[in-house]
């Protein structure tokens, strides 16, 4: 793998985290909530601080080492926050950086990785027939390589590998019940109801904001599976193994603090509202100065 730069050197690393530090979640944008209100749900007694980089979404369309480097500074921000672990909610992101990333900040700075849903979907299918709807830089990667090899392949299951690039931007916007969205996705999963898939691995952090779009289309031809609440629950095992699980009631205090580094926090702010509709999570969103992500 290409060297990442700037490397980070941890000449003056951060104190050990305690069980009180929040909770880290980066994504290349808002979508990445969809993990965020899993881990939140799951552990309610948690803070999260969660950061998208708005000035560079989506990340799919870039190259391989832009998204190393950029996933590298988001990873730091959260670090240098005072986080006792990292969830990189980002399929693309995930599937070029983890290794990187666990092997420079070791066992004190956890992190958590994502890889498409595709084996439940595998131990699951009827028709033998499953899809994955993830970006094109996300099946350049070997995560989803892997699990293909593992479970697929043995079991003699087909995976239709399905991409966009239009699909993050309408989540971006808020825009997933528009013509237009509804029309894109209607045009690239057609195909794989009509070859016979019946599960739909949603293989990127934003598509499970638009299951309500993909149901109004299809109805129940395809069952919808992600990744998060597996997230949720493999964040919960790694702090209880670290032991930082937070375990007094926090349901009074501000669960999500989210950070945006497109300096668009309040054009966002009515979209996060939608996405999130949980009036048992408290939220704010704000925005981050670009000089802070410079180490």
């Amino acid at each position: 793998m290409t060297a990442i730069h700037p490397i980070y050197p941890l000449n003056v690393p951060m104190p050990k985290a305690t069980a009180d530090a929040p909770i880290g979640v980066f994504d290349s944008g808002i979508g990445g909530l969809s993990v965020a209100l899993e881990i939140a749900r799951y552990l309610p007694n948690e803070r999260i601080v969660y950061f998208a980089d708005t000035a560079h979404v989506p990340y799919g369309p870039r190259q391989d080492q832009d998204i190393r480097e950029l996933t590298a500074h988001a990873i730091e921000w959260l670090y240098r926050q005072g986080c006792k672990v990292a969830v990189v909610a980002c399929n693309t992101a995930s599937a070029f950086s983890l290794d990187y990333l666990r092997e420079h900040y070791g066992e004190n700075f956890p992190i958590i990785g994502l890889v498409p849903a595709l084996k439940p979907a595998v131990l699951q299918t009827k028709s033998k027939t499953v899809a994955v709807l993830a970006t094109p830089a996300t099946f350049r990667g070997k995560l989803i390589k892997d699990v293909m090899q593992r479970f697929a392949e043995p079991a003699g299951v087909q995976v239709l590998s399905v991409t966009s690039l239009e699909l993050v931007p309408f989540v971006e916007a808020g825009a997933q019940m528009t013509e237009p969205c509804l029309q894109t996705l209607t045009e690239i999963l057609q195909p794989v109801v009509d070859a016979g898939a019946d599960y739909l691995v949603l293989g990127c952090t934003h598509y499970p904001f638009l299951k309500s779009a993909i149901q109004y289309i299809f109805g129940q031809k395809l069952t919808l599976i992600d990744s998060g609440f597996a997230v949720a629950r493999q964040t919960a095992r790694i702090l209880i193994k670290n032991e930082l699980l937070f375990e007094h009631n926090r349901q009074d205090s501000l669960r999500i603090e989210c950070y945006v580094s497109g300096n668009n926090a309040e054009n966002l702010t009515p979209v996060v509202a939608r996405l999130i509709q949980d009036d048992q999570i408290t939220w704010k969103i704000c925005n981050i100065q670009a000089a802070s992500l410079e180490f």
